[in-house]
C-alpha cells in the first residue's frame, strides 16, 4: 500500500485519466505556464463540469526583452491576459494573483502558508503544478514555485501548519507535475488541441519573447502533445508525475 504524499516505488505502467474532479487548482510561475503546462487537461475538466481554479505566483514583470517597457502595464496586461487565457479554457473558478516579483520568486515560509491558504480556500481535489525535480531546470522560478505547490498541499492538508488561517485545513486527493522528467500518468486530451492553443495564444505579450512565429509555435505544441499522446495510444495527451494519495 503507498503512503501518503510518497509516489509509488515502482510504476509497472503509466496511468491514464483520473476521474473528472469537481474542483482543480492549477499553481504556475508566471501567466501562461499553467496553459502551456496542463491547458488542454484543464479544458477537458472544465467541459465536464469541473471548476477550474488558476494561482498565478508572479506578476510577469520580466516577460519582455524592451529595456524600456512599462513594467506596471505590463503587469496589468499579463493579468487581463490570464483572465482571457482561463475563459477560454471553459475555466470558470477564481484567477489568483500572489503578486510577487518575477524572477525573484523564493520559496519562503510565508509564501508557503499564502499557498497553502488558497489550497484551503478553494478545497481543490486535485492540485497541478511545475515538477520541481525536473534536472537542469534553468528558471528559478519555476523551480521555486513546484516546491511551494508541494510544500502547500501538506501544509495545507495537516491542521497544526498554519493554524491562525480562517479556513479549514483541507486534503486534496492527487497532485499532478507537469514537465517531469519522468511522468508517469497522462490525461487524454485528443480535440482539444485548438483549444490549448486558444488559451496560450492569449497571452499575445509574450509572442516576440516566449511563442515567436505563430506557425511554428503552433506546430511545437501539435507535437508535443502528440509525443505525450503516443505514450498511451491516443492523439493527443499531457503528461505528468502523479503523486497520490496525498
Amino acid at each position: 500500500m503507498d503512503l501518503p504524499g510518497q509516489p509509488a516505488l515502482s510504476t509497472p505502467g503509466l496511468s491514464r485519466d483520473l476521474p473528472t474532479p469537481g474542483r482543480a487548482l492549477a499553481i504556475g510561475a508566471h501567466p501562461d505556464d499553467i496553459e502551456f503546462g496542463c491547458g488542454a487537461t484543464l479544458a477537458k475538466w472544465a467541459a465536464n463540469g469541473c471548476v477550474v481554479n488558476h494561482l498565478v505566483l508572479t506578476d510577469g514583470s520580466k516577460g519582455t526583452w524592451d529595456p524600456d517597457a512599462d513594467a506596471p502595464a505590463l503587469i496589468t496586461r499579463r493579468q487581463l491576459e490570464q483572465r482571457d487565457a482561463a475563459k477560454r479554457l471553459g475555466a470558470t473558478g477564481e484567477v489568483v494573483f500572489l503578486g510577487e516579483v518575477d524572477g525573484e520568486l523564493e520559496a519562503t515560509l510565508e509564501l508557503r502558508g499564502r499557498v497553502a491558504y488558497w489550497i484551503r480556500a478553494l478545497r481543490p481535489d486535485v492540485v497541478l503544478g511545475h515538477d520541481p525535480w525536473r534536472r537542469y531546470r534553468l528558471h528559478p522560478d519555476h523551480r521555486h514555485a513546484g516546491f511551494l505547490t508541494v510544500d502547500g498541499v501538506v501544509a495545507a492538508r495537516d491542521p497544526h501548519f498554519f493554524r491562525a488561517h480562517d479556513v479549514g485545513h483541507h486534503r486534496p486527493e492527487a497532485l499532478l507535475l507537469w514537465e517531469a522528467d519522468e511522468p508517469d500518468h497522462v490525461e487524454d486530451v485528443t480535440g482539444l488541441d485548438d483549444v490549448k492553443l486558444a488559451a496560450l495564444e492569449a497571452h499575445a505579450s509574450q509572442f516576440e519573447t516566449t511563442m515567436g512565429e505563430l506557425p511554428a509555435f503552433r506546430k511545437r505544441i501539435r507535437d508535443r502533445l502528440a509525443e505525450h499522446g503516443a505514450r498511451v495510444g491516443v492523439g493527443s495527451g499531457e503528461a505528468f508525475k502523479l503523486i497520490r494519495p496525498l
